[in-house]
């Protein structure tokens, strides 16, 4: 009988396996690197747009942030802009105001009384004056509750005291301004011109 040895056919057969399974892992290493690589480079990629993205909206709001101030300062212009033009209108309105108060305070003013001070807060009128009896005063207060002009007389303090042997009244008295609507006012200057 004959006898053959099949160790180095084994053996071989062993060899071109490994050789196979060394070439399959070396290739799946290739492969694997290469996934590796690609994904690395996809992820470096967005990475880096993303940077540039980001870079370019940091450029955008600061560029935004100094038009939001542009407008801040522009709206601090306009509104102090708007102030002197409200002060302007007012002093338009009220400019021939002292004139009026004096003419309106002369003819309300009743015989045998004159006024020693007359001071203005806004729309209110401290008068400080003589009187040579309370019933002047009384005709003041009354006369002052008519007025176009005014109103609210408020009598604060009337005190009788002698000057030179005369007996007299010292006497305060507030009244407010009646605050005029804006059409009436011009009409009332259109009437008194006419």
């Amino acid at each position: 009988m004959m006898r053959i040895n099949l160790l180095p056919h084994r053996q071989l057969k062993r060899a071109e396996r490994q050789r196979q399974f060394g070439l399959m892992a070396l290739m799946a290493a290739v492969v694997a690197g290469a996934v590796v690589f690609m994904g690395w480079t996809y992820l470096s990629a967005k990475k880096d747009s993303q940077i540039e993205r980001n870079g370019r909206l940091e450029q955008a709001i600061v560029q935004l942030d100094k038009e939001i101030a542009d407008i801040k300062d522009l709206k601090d212009q306009i509104s102090n802009v708007l102030e002197r033009k409200q002060i302007v209108e007012n002093l338009q309105t009220n400019r021939s105001q002292s004139v009026v108060i004096l003419d309106e305070l002369s003819r309300q003013l009743p015989e045998g009384l004159y006024l020693k001070s007359i001071k203005q807060q806004g729309n209110l009128i401290t008068l400080e004056g003589v009187a040579d009896t309370n019933a002047r005063v009384a005709t003041l207060v009354r006369n002052l509750s008519v007025s176009n002009w005014m109103e609210s007389p408020n009598l604060i303090e009337i005190k009788a005291m002698t000057l030179n042997g005369i007996k007299q009244n010292d006497f305060t008295l507030n009244v407010s301004l009646k605050v005029q609507k804006a059409e009436e006012a011009p009409n009332k200057n259109k009437i008194k011109g006419k």
